[in-house]
């Protein structure tokens, strides 16, 4: 095979032996399909696929990542190799996958000759845009392309980025979507959720979850805000610290006379309550389901967001979030370029978008797209599986 000159640069380049390499688990019997995803952020459809191919196929899997993974049932999670001709030999040659599978867009010249060279096969899934491996600076001419035409099949986000592989010199492209992720979707008791419906009944609610101390007056600032458009609204405040309840809902009452019931005394938000505190942040599936909105807590003034956006998504409840995404700065972009959630900048908009939002039909919109994005990508996932399937039937 002809090889380009960039990829003869590249591969001299690299270093000549392997070198120590990470504990290698031993290989297990039966056919295995290698997952790789450059960063965390960018794992969770993989993390289902990994479930789905288990179960669906029978098969090993093999999760690589530089980041920590929770990996699930009957997964093998690595490090992945260096990407020079030496690691790369000696990682291929242990775990010897049937398919490889590479998320996002991330581009391993010395693999993806490897692979070719071995007849592996090599998908990429929830591609957004080619880029080259950055632990591996330098210039070489026309690498890029020719790496990606050892790719079989580019499973493109959306067009834009299949325009992006098309352009760079991937082969075979196809705009396929995003793959499904893991449910978000917390577990919750029915009854109890139905008694606190009832005592709630047809009142306006809205959460605040897993807010720093930093943001608690800013919480209490919107409160105070949209009580204005609407007297009888609620709001379940819950502090990050579950500790700080008790001293929370005295703070509350001492500075704005509002009742204050704490789930921890087990009292209830009766209609008199315009803030309900929750002991705990176990019950968050039962909070969810009965608030049409939800704030996420420290990406305002915080350290950033701590809880994922996609459990709220996952059960209706409309987003609001500030500026600081934390980990889940990928997600929150999702959700804004579908029109699934509102962005604030401020306090002070904190409390606007609480106003707005109060309005049925404008949650109702927000919360819709959220939960289409939630529960999107089953499709996508079912057309890797297959593909997968094939490949491993020798029918593709």
């Amino acid at each position: 095979m002809a090889l380009s000159i960039g990829r003869t640069l590249y591969n001299l380049t690299g270093r000549r032996e392997p070198g120590p390499e990470a504990v290698r688990l031993a290989r297990p019997s039966g056919e295995l399909i290698w997952l790789h995803a450059p960063e965390a952020a960018c794992a969770r459809g993989l993390l289902q696929l990994a479930q789905r191919l288990i179960d669906a196929l029978g098969v090993n899997v093999l999760l690589t990542c530089p980041d920590d993974l929770p990996v699930g049932r009957g997964m093998i999670r690595q490090p992945p190799p260096a990407d020079t001709a030496a690691e790369v030999k000696s990682f291929l040659s242990h775990w010897q996958p049937q398919v490889a599978i590479l998320a996002e867009g991330e581009v391993r010249p010395a693999l993806l000759l490897e692979a070719e060279q071995r007849r592996v096969p090599v998908l990429m899934v929830d591609a957004r845009a080619p880029y080259l491996l950055k632990a591996r600076d330098g210039w070489y001419p026309g690498l890029l392309r020719a790496s990606l035409q050892s790719v079989r099949q580019v499973m493109a986000v959306d067009e834009a980025a299949a325009r992006a592989f098309r352009k760079a010199g991937a082969g075979e492209v196809a705009v396929a979507g995003r793959m499904e992720e893991p449910s978000a979707a917390l577990p919750y008791h029915e009854p109890e959720r139905a008694a606190l419906a009832a005592i709630m009944a047809t009142r306006p609610v809205w959460l605040a979850a897993d807010v720093p101390a930093s943001e608690e007056a800013a919480v209490i600032a919107a409160h105070r805000s949209a009580l204005r458009l609407a007297h009888r609204l609620l709001l379940i405040l819950v502090p990050q610290d579950p500790s700080r309840g008790d001293a929370l809902a005295r703070q509350i009452e001492a500075a704005e006379g509002w009742a204050v019931a704490q789930r921890g005394l087990e009292q209830e938000p009766d209609t008199e309550t315009e803030v309900y505190i929750p002991d705990s942040n176990a019950e968050y599936g039962l909070w969810y389901r009965l608030a049409p909105v939800t704030y996420m807590g420290g990406s305002l003034l915080g350290e950033g967001c701590a809880r994922n956006p996609m459990e709220p998504a996952a059960l209706g409840s409309a987003i609001i979030y500030g500026p600081r995404p934390g980990s889940y700065g990928v997600v929150f972009g999702r959700l804004g370029a579908a029109q699934a959630a509102r962005a604030v900048g401020s306090a002070s908009d904190l409390g606007e978008a609480l106003s707005d939002l109060l309005a049925p039909d404008r949650v109702a919109r927000l919360a819709q797209a959220a939960w289409g994005l939630a529960s999107d990508g089953v499709e996508v996932t079912d057309r890797v599986i297959e593909l997968a399937r094939r490949i491993l039937d020798g029918e593709s």
